[in-house]
């Protein structure tokens, strides 16, 4: 069965493990000293925050994750019939776990995972590069956002809030 991911970067990881452990009234199932992670059946949802000296807060990607080798196939089958490049990292270390990924991005440069978790890690890992799922229209400023080019600068006058 398929499990949504979402990750996001936080300022203050203890004050946004206070929130979000109030929000889905559950503890964390991981944490580390940069790192928490929930796996939630209601919703079913794989639910991560991590605090990385200059990263971007806010969402930084997205993802399916599976239970199966079998389910990853049929993931990645439908990834390679969407139209753009898919990054395929295959086995990784990433957010404390070993996994076996690839990456896209939708048209405006979300990023988007599908994976199989294989095991623990002791590292945290790293991102690989999206440079290769550059996209134009890529959000400008996410830390996993692909971008092609510096975002245009909106005119000066009052702020909407």
């Amino acid at each position: 069965m398929k499990r949504f991911h979402v990750h996001v970067g936080v300022a203050d990881l203890d004050a946004s493990i206070a929130f979000y452990t109030g929000l889905f009234d559950a503890e964390p199932t991981v944490t580390r000293p940069d790192y928490a992670k929930w796996m939630l059946d209601d919703p079913r949802i794989n639910f991560a925050i991590s605090r990385r000296d200059g990263a971007v807060k806010g969402i930084e990607h997205l993802g399916v994750q599976v239970d199966s080798a079998g389910e990853l196939a049929e993931v990645y089958g439908r990834l390679e019939a969407i139209p753009g490049p898919v990054l395929e990292e295959g086995a990784t270390t990433c957010c404390y776990a070993r996994s076996e990924k690839s990456w896209v991005a939708d048209p405006d440069g979300v990023v988007w995972e599908a994976f199989l978790t294989t095991g623990d890690s002791t590292t945290y890992g790293r991102n690989p590069d999206f440079a290769a799922l550059a996209s134009p229209n890529a959000a400008a400023g996410n830390c996993c956002a692909p971008r092609v080019e510096a975002p245009v600068e909106a005119p000066a006058g009052p702020s909407c809030c």
